[in-house]
């Protein structure tokens, strides 16, 4: 008797030992798809990380100068920036500041154009970050009237379609709640200038926006003749692709490689309310 016994509490201890094998095993299984299928949302989600996502592009001369609202990166050849970049949030209120003067920036180890370059040249000092963005508090829009932050345009321009874009990105940034933006003028050597330090006159001038308020990342991408236009916006859509190619930078490059080349290579603008 005390040898059956002894057997039935060995064949117990064994089988015991069998189904908390099973369910261990189970369970790691469950963990690996999780791992597995979190890091396939991560690779595409707009909001994998808790991280404030980087969205300067690079620059081509290593001049990057960091402001409280707006980065931007300064070409002293072409005496202004080759882009500026900052996030355009959705704000509570606006506010209608007295235009203060342009000043230089000191932030640029080079030093920045002076203002007097544009006068009697014919041109407008034109805001790459605009002021009307910044309305959300004095020390930002006056942070726009810096040197580095303007580019010449002629008036019609500056104060036409140009001026109808930025409307349309505040639009945006308001029915989506938040865009990176880049903006900047088309350098190259073939270039007029302007003033006592040959201050280049862009022909053509870019924007590109980033949304990733629904979860999954668009883009879009602007070119536009340095001259007015009734042309719709739309029209002035190109791939983010052809302005790389057309001013050396690397947009976004801390996206996802797979969602970067998708995203650069579409003039889609379907998914933009016009």
């Amino acid at each position: 008797m005390k040898n059956n016994l002894a057997m039935k509490m060995i064949l117990c201890l064994m089988i015991s030992t069998l189904l908390i094998s099973c369910k261990e095993g189970n369970s790691n299984e469950q963990n690996s798809n999780q791992v597995a299928k979190d890091t396939t949302q991560s690779e595409f989600s707009s909001s994998s990380t808790n991280a404030k996502f980087d969205f300067l592009p690079t620059s081509t001369t290593n001049q990057i100068v960091v402001h409280d609202n707006y980065t931007l990166s300064y070409v002293e050849k072409y005496e202004q920036a080759e882009w500026v970049a900052y996030e355009l949030k959705r704000h509570s209120s606006y506010h209608d500041f007295n235009r203060p003067l342009f000043i230089e920036d000191d932030k640029v180890t080079t030093g920045s154009a002076d203002w007097k370059n544009y006068r009697r040249s014919g041109y407008d000092k034109g805001h790459l970050c605009p002021a009307g963005d910044m309305k959300f508090s004095k020390e930002a829009y006056y942070e726009t009237f810096l040197t580095s932050n303007i580019s010449p345009q002629k008036h019609d321009f500056n104060d036409g379609i140009w001026n109808t874009l930025e409307g349309k990105v505040r639009y945006w940034s308001t029915k989506y709640d938040g865009l990176y933006v880049v903006t900047g003028g088309v350098l190259n050597d073939n270039l007029k200038t302007i003033g006592n330090e040959d201050v280049a006159v862009p022909e053509y001038f870019y924007k590109v926006l980033l949304d990733d308020s629904r979860g999954a990342y668009k883009m879009i991408g602007f070119l536009v003749p340095a001259v007015d236009s009734n042309r719709p916006l739309y029209e002035f859509v190109v791939p983010v692709d052809q302005i790389e190619k057309m001013t050396g930078i690397d947009f976004f490059p801390k996206l996802n490689d797979k969602i970067e080349n998708q995203l650069e290579k579409s003039s889609d603008y379907k998914s933009w309310s016009f």
